[in-house]
């Protein structure tokens, strides 16, 4: 379905943001940068407008999903918004058991490990996703020039919660059953692919700018895996979104080993963790591709001196891209003060 004549990405065809343009590979007058979590527990107003609210029911909620999304681009002049949600709530909106612990993440009340089990997920439909919609409408309303972008858990990442039955580091029962039981893998991972498709494709049909696949558990894949078992499906999902024109990011931690295989489901950006430096990430990929990355997060507890130091080498080494969009290696701690985040901000606006 093609985008209506006020979505963002055709009313400003002729004058695209600077993170749009740099996702499709120019160089901007200034160097872009956003957060991932940079909507959250580490701002205060965050904090206090969650009190009584779980979770999940938080993103459900339009206009509170809405606010929380626009809270950091307030505060801190970033590049762009992320939408609030999770990555678990196309899985919730599908019908199946699962809520957020405190401390812990996602967890299921029944892990899908057989074929009878796969068989038995419901399919989302489409009209779950109103509240969704909804949120990114209001969202891309306030935020005037400034883009969001939305965001999707690939297929293993949920298919590893759902397996696992909450979070897991090493994701040894999904590992297995990916190997043990071919036929019902694929049958998990095709549901995967298409409820986080969907849940894309909302975002983007509403207003999102920009998409990002997030894959936070295909660090533990062998390359071989992660080509022959996984990169299929994160393709599969993609195809949901792919002839609406809007740039698309792929990101996963600790996927050094795995750029090339990740750049190749189809993407246009390819964020990268702070375990590898930016002119490395360049030279595996080619050369050819936008990044998006990468400061170590826990030196956003460092003396000024060192995370600006640090900064300027990330800054520095994301020149051997064709283009290159700030951000952290991973999420914003809980514990960062957001003033840090905002002098990165003002930093790299000014850096020349």
């Amino acid at each position: 379905m093609p985008l209506n004549s006020s979505h963002p990405l055709v009313a400003r065809r002729n004058t695209p943001p600077a993170l749009i343009r740099a996702f499709r590979g120019e160089r901007p007058e200034r160097t872009p940068v956003w957060f991932m979590r940079q909507a959250g527990r580490s701002l205060p107003e965050y904090r206090e407008l969650r009190v009584g609210t779980d979770m999940l029911d938080a993103c459900l909620q339009p206009e509170l999903a809405s606010e929380i999304t626009l809270q950091p681009v307030r505060r801190h002049g970033v590049d762009a918004g992320i939408f609030f949600s999770d990555i678990v709530i196309p899985v919730k909106l599908a019908g199946v058991d699962v809520r957020i612990v405190p401390g812990r993440g996602p967890v299921l009340a029944e892990p899908v490990r057989t074929a009878a089990a796969v068989a038995a997920l419901p399919e989302l439909d489409r009209a779950a996703l109103a509240p969704i919609r909804q949120a990114v409408a209001l969202t891309v309303a306030s935020l005037g020039d400034t883009p969001l972008i939305g965001f999707a858990g690939a297929p293993y990442t949920l298919a590893s919660y759902l397996v696992e039955g909450g979070p897991s580091k090493e994701q040894l029962k999904t590992r297995a059953l990916m190997h043990s039981d071919p036929s019902t893998w694929a049958a998990l991972l095709s549901w995967c692919a298409r409820v986080t498709g969907a849940f894309l494709a909302a975002q983007i049909e509403a207003g999102a700018s920009a998409g990002q696949l997030f894959d936070s558990w295909a660090g533990s894949l062998s390359v071989a895996d992660y080509t022959q078992n996984v990169a299929p499906f994160s393709a599969q999902a993609l195809e949901s979104v792919r002839g609406l024109d809007a740039p698309l990011v792929h990101f996963g931690v600790g996927t050094g080993p795995l750029l090339p295989a990740m750049k190749a489901v189809g993407v246009d950006v390819m964020g990268v963790d702070w375990r590898l430096p930016l002119d490395e990430a360049s030279h595996r990929l080619g050369g050819d591709v936008p990044l998006q990355g990468n400061i170590d997060p826990a030196l956003l507890d460092a003396p000024w001196s060192v995370l600006e130091a640090h900064v300027r080498d990330v800054l520095d080494r994301g020149k051997s891209a064709p283009a290159h969009v700030v951000n952290l290696g991973h999420g914003v701690p809980p514990e960062t003060d957001p003033t840090v985040l905002t002098r990165i901000v003002e930093f790299v606006h000014s850096y020349e």
